[in-house]
């Protein structure tokens, strides 16, 4: 008989998914799927609003990456009036820039420290109880105080910037509205400071060698742990060097052959299409040469450190380096891998910050810019999660008619639903038995990729996991809730 295994709502994550499982009448994997089951509606709603509100209005897609957004949307908008990124002014370019690198850092900081590292810690097998940050701080003081200081520093400069930690607001239509203060610049430059950009530096040295040892010593696991062929995709700048802001596209397959060679981002149109499935309301992107089946990537820290050619920062390369040295692989396909490619970005960042902070460009007053008006605006930056879309078409009163996002979970959810499929087949009793263990590392795959399910503002906390079991009569014959 046919049986279906629910894990609804999967835990540690921002918003609503659930991951379904289907069994054969023997026990083995029949099929999964990796539903998104909160229908937002960002691109319908927002039309009918004029242009310049769109950087405000995205935000509240994401509690974790408005900043993002945030900037995607300003990237859109500035073309709308005309602007393109090199036409911006030094400051309000080095401005977004700084804003962007501390969203990262924050970002990744929260991503590790407060969803993943109870993963690696203590394992699938821990008690519930213990997969938490709290449990963490209990087990190791160090490292957690370390994370918690470290998305603090990355929230206070998207602060210093925006006005506030979540949903603040710097981007106008060409620029910014506000300068860097001397006194804010100063804050995150002592020396005697904690929370300096220097100790920043210094903690993620520290990090990148905490993860590079427990891959030495977890080898086997996270090698093997729902590895799979896959795409990747990734921004890079004009060298080929890792790039976060705004660069080219490039995308490469699982051994490393190019797909798509360093595409300027407005063209983006000519090379994707979206594909659809009934059963979730998150679209499939995938690269039109290459076709539905094969043509899909990952984005994010892993595919971005498999896709450029060198970081620009020499901590970050040299870190990049030993990573690459480590798998001894053109390409690595190892999802687990993920978290050590998102430490080497957090001291990317904090490289960057720290360049950015020494530049007078940062606070001078040269803000807006305008050029010749368009109607269509195109924005793309690398998110913490990978590459993030958003494009505008307004018409000539400057209402927004059309708005197309493409977010990067929605670019992962192939790579998601390949890696819950990984776990079914190598995990899951072929008896159809629910444990806690293997239902823990269902999401483990997932959270590898992405705490933002939905891209929607939602409370981080616990929440409630229900796996149900059903044979192919749709009776109930097995069921288990977390709280």
């Amino acid at each position: 008989m046919n049986k279906k295994i629910t894990i609804d709502p999967v835990t540690r994550v921002e918003g609503h998914g659930r991951v379904t499982i289907h069994l054969d009448e023997y026990g083995q994997v029949k099929d999964t799927f990796f539903h998104i089951v909160e229908f937002r509606g960002f691109e319908r709603f927002i039309q009918g609003h004029p242009y310049w509100e769109a950087p405000v209005l995205v935000q509240r897609l994401c509690g974790i990456c408005p900043v993002s957004h945030h900037l995607a949307a300003a990237k859109a908008i500035d073309q709308l009036v005309g602007i393109d990124p090199k036409d911006l002014s030094p400051a309000a370019y080095k401005l977004r820039r700084l804003l962007h690198f501390g969203q990262i850092f924050q970002s990744h900081a929260l991503h590790f420290f407060y969803l993943a590292s109870p993963d690696l810690l203590f394992g699938a097998d821990a008690p519930v109880e213990k997969r938490n940050v709290v449990a963490v701080a209990m087990e190791n003081r160090e490292l957690a105080t370390k994370g918690i200081l470290m998305r603090k520093f990355g929230q206070e400069i998207i602060k210093a910037i925006a006005g506030k930690r979540i949903h603040g607001i710097v981007a106008v239509p060409g620029g910014v509205y506000k300068t860097f203060s001397k006194e804010e610049r100063d804050y995150f430059l002592d020396g005697k400071n904690i929370e300096s950009v220097d100790t920043m530096i210094e903690w993620s040295q520290t990090i990148v060698q905490f993860i590079k040892d427990y891959h030495e010593q977890h080898r086997k696991f996270l090698d093997e742990f729902a590895q799979f062929p896959s795409g990747h995709l990734g921004m890079v700048n004009e060298e080929g060097g890792l790039e976060m802001y705004d660069g080219k596209l490039r995308a490469i397959d699982s051994e490393g052959v190019v797909t798509l060679n360093d595409i300027a981002t407005d063209d983006y149109e000519k090379y994707f299409s979206e594909a659809v499935a009934q059963w979730s309301y998150m679209k499939f992107p995938y690269l039109k040469e290459v076709g539905r089946e094969n043509g899909w990537n990952r984005v994010g820290p892993l595919a971005r450190m498999n896709i450029c050619d060198f970081i620009p920062t020499p901590l970050a390369d040299k870190a990049r380096q030993e990573f690459i040295a480590f798998t001894g692989k053109k390409v690595n396909n190892s999802t687990m891998y993920s978290h050590w490619a998102r430490l080497i970005e957090i001291l990317h960042c904090a490289e960057v910050i720290k360049e950015l902070l020494y530049d007078p460009d940062i606070l001078s007053d040269d803000l807006v810019r305008t050029g010749t008006p368009r109607l269509k605006g195109i924005g793309i930056i690398e998110a913490p999660r990978g590459t993030l879309t958003h494009h505008y078409e307004i018409d000539d009163k400057g209402m927004i008619i059309s708005c197309n996002l493409i977010v990067s979970t929605t670019h992962n959810n192939d790579a998601m639903n390949q890696a819950v499929r990984w776990v079914a087949n190598n995990v899951i009793s072929r008896k159809g038995t629910i444990t806690d263990s293997m239902l823990n590392q269902v999401e483990v795959a997932i959270r590898a990729y992405d705490p933002c399910l939905s891209c929607a503002t939602q409370a981080l906390g616990k929440m409630p996991l229900k796996a149900e079991l059903y044979n192919h009569n749709g009776q109930l014959i097995d069921e288990r809730f977390r709280n």
